[in-house]
């Protein structure tokens, strides 16, 4: 197995302590927003035998295993992270297959680079994912059922929001999710700056179930995606559990630290809260307009102390041991390539010692024992 090397990415929204934190260093003062484990060509893991990419490239079924060849491709079908979110990520939705290879292609053959900042679809995978918590964990996830949306928009007390409400009574729910969406998303920024300052400062006096939308308005003043982050269900995850996002489904993250694994993608859709490149037309052809209770998960326990967390995507597989001091070694030799994490104690993967923060990929077959005291993610695949 190799031990990994993984880059750090500085995004703006990223927190300043908490990977340092995690990784027992010191913190440099610049954002820590994602540490990256895996085979993206935009930042793979190092390892002793070169870039994770090229180790992959020179003999993928040796690496991958020839079924997850054969299913996936050539190439690691997951993309492993740590996440540390300071501040509150873009609301955004990911396209599934079929429209993640329609939007590639198109860009491609209208010339756009790869690279460019207004691209859309880098790749023509889609991208379901996965975060689950170390720390409490905040975010937006999915659709509120409309006539609660609306019921929290009335309590606010503001008049230009009215018509909102009275269209989220009168529609069936994903007309209606579909109609107030596009209001806000197509609205003169200068006309409805007004009301998202009005409503900002009665999110911030009313506080209770107002107050994660009170945070996005300080981080992003005027910005319309503030009022449409009102149409989404809010989710505070505690330290195990766990939220998997599926094609369409509009989300942003607010706040906390965690581990995130995501089919090797980059293709993200934004409409608001960022600097970056916004494409509202295109979010709009994309998202789901269905109210749905978030689902989150907590880890299915199996007999031999694995955890796993069950999710309809087969691209990625995600589970997690508690290790206890003095407790018996486990076996996780497995047909599919597979990479360790260790985010809390002190855990032994075949010759490699981990403390939090340190990982190693194993190739598909690689005896894999692992032992210690403390917490122990794994990442692979379902064949």
């Amino acid at each position: 197995m190799d031990r990994l090397d993984n880059t750090i990415r500085p995004y703006a929204w990223g927190s300043t302590t908490a990977i340092p934190r995690l990784l027992g260093v010191e913190p440099d003062g610049r954002p820590q927003a994602e540490m990256w484990m895996g085979a993206h060509p935009g930042a793979p893991s190092r390892t002793a035998r070169g870039p994770l990419t090229e180790v992959i490239a020179a003999d993928p079924e040796r690496e991958l295993g020839a079924a997850a060849v054969a299913r996936f491709g050539p190439a690691l079908p997951f993309l492993f992270k740590i996440l540390a979110a300071g501040a509150p990520l873009s609301l955004q939705v990911h396209p599934d297959r079929d429209q993640a290879r329609q939007g590639h292609a198109d860009e491609e053959a209208r010339g756009i680079p790869v690279d460019a900042p207004h691209r859309n679809y880098k790749d023509a995978n889609h991208k379901p994912e996965l975060i689950c918590a170390l720390t409490e964990f905040d975010g937006l996830c999915g659709f509120r059922e409309p006539t609660h949306t609306a019921d929290l928009l009335d309590g606010l007390g503001i008049d230009s929001l009215k018509p909102y409400v009275d269209l989220l009574h009168a529609h069936p729910e994903d007309a209606a999710l579909r109609e107030v969406l596009t209001a806000i998303l197509a609205a003169d920024r200068t006309d409805i700056a007004h009301t998202v300052t009005e409503t900002a400062a009665a999110c911030d006096r009313l506080g209770g179930d107002y107050t994660p939308y009170a945070t996005l308005a300080h981080h992003h003043p005027g910005d319309p995606g503030v009022l449409a982050a009102l149409l989404l269900n809010h989710v505070r995850l505690q330290p195990g559990e766990a939220l998997f996002l599926g094609a369409g489904v509009p989300h942003a993250y607010l706040s906390g630290l965690g581990v995130e694994i995501m089919a090797n993608s980059d293709n993200v859709l934004r409409c608001g809260l960022t600097p970056k490149h916004i494409d509202v037309p295109e979010l709009l052809r994309v998202v789901r307009f269905e109210a749905a209770d978030p689902g989150v998960l907590r880890p299915e326990a199996s007999p031999d102390g694995e955890e796993v967390y069950e999710t309809p995507t087969d691209e990625f597989r995600l589970s997690r041991y508690v290790l206890p001091a003095g407790g018996a070694a486990h076996d996780l030799t497995r047909t599919t390539a597979q990479i360790l994490l260790c985010t809390e104690g002190t855990v032994r993967a075949g010759e490699h010692r981990l403390t939090p923060g340190q990982s190693v990929f194993v190739p598909a077959g690689e005896p894999a024992e692992v032992s210690g005291s403390g917490t122990l993610f794994r990442a692979t695949v379902i064949v």
